[in-house]
């Protein structure tokens, strides 16, 4: 039975708030970690909860590690979580994003060596158009309004020719560094998870590969562009609060998402949606 429990979105006002009460407090206990105590992680539920779901109920056990997963569906929570000791570790996030998100709130989260798992190709979608040169002037897109996934999407056109941005426009672009706009695209910035369900209400969106699987919808087949795997920054990982990286249980779960058997997994189940990244 899929050992989960799922946290809407609802929570996320609440785990802020603990968070800004409570962390400034939360130190590492790294060294009382009991080995054979179950490893807790936090994940958004396509495709990071499923992997770590295949690997509880197919590698764990054998692996001689006790697993559990907790599914959020947003990118806020489960780092609070983890920095303030909730979980042990997250698994939904790539470097660009978490570095972005420690400047900003003074936490201190890190990757696990070797736990880079896979990619989710973000992509361009859209209800009312089937190419992208059919997109029509003045049309309005929908952008992740975190700031490394904006910058991200942002990328994304520019590769796409949509728009180009100012020279040096790294991981923090928006809309403000956009040079030369042909079409007149008008931006909509909004909370990740939303993406999906604004595509009735825009012309197009940019939307992230794990929301977009949750929609229904495939990198692969459904998106008028994706981003390449080939080079891309935007690996996700397993991380902990600093000092939790040698938790022999993290280090076994790192082994474990980076095996044969998860990259099959992976290959199998998204075909080209989501790719292994080792």
């Amino acid at each position: 039975m899929r050992n989960t429990a799922k946290i809407t979105t609802a929570v996320l006002a609440a785990g802020a708030l603990a968070f800004g009460l409570s962390a400034c407090g939360s130190g590492s206990d790294s060294g009382k970690k009991d080995a054979d105590a179950p490893l807790t992680v936090a994940a958004t539920p396509t495709p990071q909860g499923e992997i770590l779901t295949y690997v509880k109920d197919h590698l764990a056990q054998k692996a001689g590690l006790k697993l559990e997963v907790k599914e959020f569906t947003d990118y806020v929570t489960p780092n609070t979580a983890v920095q303030q000791g909730q979980v042990d570790a997250n698994y939904f996030q790539h470097k660009p994003y978490l570095d972005d998100f420690n400047k900003k709130n003074g936490t201190d989260i890190v990757p696990v060596p070797g736990g880079s798992v896979h990619l989710e190709p973000l992509g361009l979608y859209s209800k009312s158009v089937k190419k992208l040169a059919d997109l029509k002037k003045g049309a309005t897109i929908a952008l992740p309004n975190d700031t490394t996934n904006e910058a991200r999407a942002l990328k994304l056109l520019e590769a796409n020719g949509v728009i180009e941005l100012k020279a040096g426009a790294g991981y923090e672009a928006t809309p403000k560094d956009v040079t030369s706009n042909p079409k007149d695209v008008k931006f909509k910035e909004l909370e990740a998870a939303q993406l999906p369900r604004s595509l009735g209400d825009v012309d197009a969106a940019v939307i992230n590969g794990n929301y977009a699987l949750e929609a229904q919808l495939s990198p692969a087949k459904d998106a008028l562009v994706a981003e390449s795997a080939k080079g891309n920054p935007y690996a996700n990982f397993l991380a902990v609060k600093k000092g939790n990286e040698n938790d022999p249980r993290v280090k076994k779960l790192a082994e474990l998402l980076t095996s044969p058997e998860v990259k099959k997994f992976i290959e199998d189940k998204y075909d080209g949606a989501v790719v292994p990244a080792f």
